[in-house]
């Protein structure tokens, strides 16, 4: 949370270079600086173009926790695509899910309204616009409170300790990790 999913520094936000002691990296992606989860690292350009490259279509897992109550029309609506101003997105993966038990504490904590539920989804993604599942989410009106990436293609969070990193192995340079430092 808070930092910024680049090398270079940046005013007002920590970067990576002050949490990842590898040289010569770049994240494979991006996540804002309100998002929590896996960042995918290499130093190989092709797998980073692989990765990203919305012509490849890696799926991209967020768990989301949203204000409201997730109803079946929303998640229909977010399969099917939501009109955006930036366009139609891509049908989506959406279910429903139990409140993760193996979430780490965000700091700092969602805002919480006694009066107003909250409930948590899945969003399988293809693409990758600008805060694309703050705005879908908002735009069936469950604004995002907690967005955590939770895999990108055959790479999750599964057995990944906050914070900490490990080389997948695939290809020169490649490390997977997360970004709640």
């Amino acid at each position: 949370m808070g930092v910024i999913c680049q090398f270079s520094q940046s005013e007002g936000h920590p970067s990576l270079k002050e949490f990842i002691p590898i040289p010569d990296i770049y994240p494979a992606g991006r996540l804002d600086t309100d998002s929590e989860g896996l960042l995918l690292l290499t130093n190989d350009g092709q797998l980073q173009k692989k990765i990203t490259d919305p012509q490849h279509k890696w799926p991209k897992t967020y768990w989301v926790q949203v204000e409201g109550l997730a109803d079946d029309a929303a998640l229909q609506a977010l399969a099917k695509g939501i009109r955006l101003n930036d366009g139609l997105t891509l049908p989506a993966e959406v279910m429903r899910i139990i409140p993760p038990e193996t979430l780490w504490e965000r700091t700092p904590p969602i805002r919480v309204r006694t009066t107003i539920p909250t409930s948590w989804i899945s969003i399988t993604l293809r693409e990758g616009r600008n805060r694309q599942v703050r705005r879908m989410t908002a735009a069936v009106g469950l604004p995002t409170l907690r967005l955590i990436r939770w895999s990108v293609g055959p790479y999750s969070l599964e057995g990944l300790p906050t914070g900490t990193w490990r080389d997948a192995k695939i290809s020169s340079g490649f490390h997977a990790g997360s970004t709640d430092f």
